[in-house]
């Protein structure tokens, strides 16, 4: 039997009884599935409310995910048509869930004055409480309670984002389970309310992460949904079922999850994913702009096909896509504010490949774009594939010759990024023809 594809730290333990496929589609299979993003706040100069709602509107993103309510964004929000996923920290757990009455002041504040004018889609209650802040766990359930309790007749769902660390051996999906210490007191409860209110498990699903942990078990193309040959395919040998994509197999192990518990009718909501455009070089090597171009592309592509799962393909679970902007001042390790498709200046961080989505992240629809030094590129880098991309290159640098038009700013930056557009241009704006060892990058802002 071939290793398994996924988390390889964790003991594989033989499956004895066959798993049929016959199972009940979760809720609201019909619905039409949507890619958002998040929107988190650690940036440096990030954009007015006014601002970003424009900008949302100018990218066709119709949800966005706020990780905490923000009255300025959610009044400029207003009549825009953008639908909210509203968070709520996990320090506002505790007051939450010893108090109804603070729930229903909650709701007052944050629901009750924006809905429907900007729609509150749903509200994610906390974010990976069991793992990040266990010591509020007991105060979730009945967190959750009053809050739904106090949104009345407002028909809007309500849950928790939980981390894949919840689920335990989660390949191949059909023996995949809950972790039994988090079952009886509190994933099951989770669930009953989840299915009794006709709301969705939310989930965190990472596939770099199960990459960057598998220890070279896991292809990079299996995590990136490029094709893989059929006998590099991952099958499940219980079902029989065939993965061709890390993201699917990780939806399938949390439907058989549920599955397990009696539980077949609640939809999953994947309310973070992504890739990380830069990190360590030596900690983090698959942390790049074209895999991250490459990931996020995809997954876009796959969600709005509504293509499924092996196990659900009448199913498509809306996403959305961490994160907006690249959240600069976060602490941790390099890749932690490298994960946003734009810069904080809305300037794109890379090109997605999404043609035929209908409009969304509208920056791949665009001719216009060019090719400029790298913020914070090391300066004798730009000064080497600044002479090479006026020698060897042939690009037409005449223009920052001393006396000439563009001689100013005299910079190494600012020459660079001339001469770095000068070629891109010239070769078509090829693929790779703005990479110069790294140290460029494409943007839709006119360097002039």
């Amino acid at each position: 039997m071939a290793l398994p594809l996924f988390f390889t730290l964790l003991t594989i333990t033989t499956i004895k009884l066959v798993v049929t496929t016959a199972v009940t589609a979760p809720q609201n299979s019909a619905a039409e599935p949507f890619v958002g993003v998040c929107i988190g706040t650690q940036v440096s100069n990030i954009l007015s409310p006014a601002d970003l709602v424009e900008f949302l509107k100018s990218q066709q993103i119709t949800h966005i995910r706020l990780y905490e309510p923000d009255t300025n964004i959610l009044s400029a929000l207003n009549g825009s048509g953008i639908h909210v996923l509203l968070g709520i920290p996990n320090n506002q757990l505790l007051a939450l869930g010893s108090s109804p009455a603070t729930a229903a002041a909650w709701v007052s504040r944050h629901v009750l004055p924006f809905h429907p004018s900007t729609p509150i889609s749903a509200i994610a209650v906390g974010d990976d409480v069991p793992f990040t802040f266990p010591s509020s766990l007991p105060l979730l359930l009945p967190a959750l309670l009053s809050l739904h309790s106090s949104l009345s007749n407002l028909s809007i769902p309500i849950s928790t984002p939980l981390s894949f660390s919840s689920i335990i051996d989660p390949f191949p999906p059909s023996q995949a389970f809950f972790n039994q210490s988090l079952v009886s007191g509190f994933i099951l409860p989770l669930l009953r309310f989840l299915s009794s209110t006709s709301s969705p498990l939310m989930l965190n699903l990472y596939p770099y992460y199960v990459l960057t942990r598998a220890r070279g078990v896991v292809p990079l193309d299996n995590a990136l949904f490029r094709p893989l040959p059929p006998s590099r395919e991952e099958v499940d040998p219980n079902t029989l079922l065939h993965y061709t994509n890390v993201l699917d197999a990780m939806l399938d192990a949390a439907y058989f999850s549920m599955r397990n518990l009696n539980f077949t009718n609640i939809p999953v909501l994947i309310t973070e994913t992504g890739w990380p455009s830069f990190g360590d070089r030596h900690q983090e090597p698959f942390a790049s702009k074209d895999n991250a171009d490459t990931y996020n592309s995809n997954m876009i592509k796959h969600v709005l096909d509504r293509s499924g799962t092996p196990l659900h393909p009448e199913i498509t679970s809306s996403v959305y896509l961490y994160e907006l902007f690249d959240e600069d001042l976060r602490p941790g390790p390099v890749s932690e504010q490298h994960w946003g498709l734009f810069y904080g200046n809305a300037t794109p961080v890379y090109l997605l490949h999404v043609t035929g989505s209908g409009g969304l992240l509208a920056n791949d629809t665009t001719d216009k774009t060019y090719c400029v030094a790298e913020e914070g590129a090391d300066r004798k880098m730009l000064q080497a594939a600044l002479d090479w991309a006026c020698g060897p290159g042939k690009a037409n640098c005449s223009e920052i010759q001393p006396g000439e038009s563009c001689y100013d700013p005299n910079t190494v930056k600012a020459h660079a990024s001339y001469a770095f557009d000068s070629y891109y241009q010239k070769e078509g704006k090829v693929a790779g023809s703005c990479y110069f060892q790294g140290v460029a990058m494409v943007t839709t802002t006119d360097p002039t």
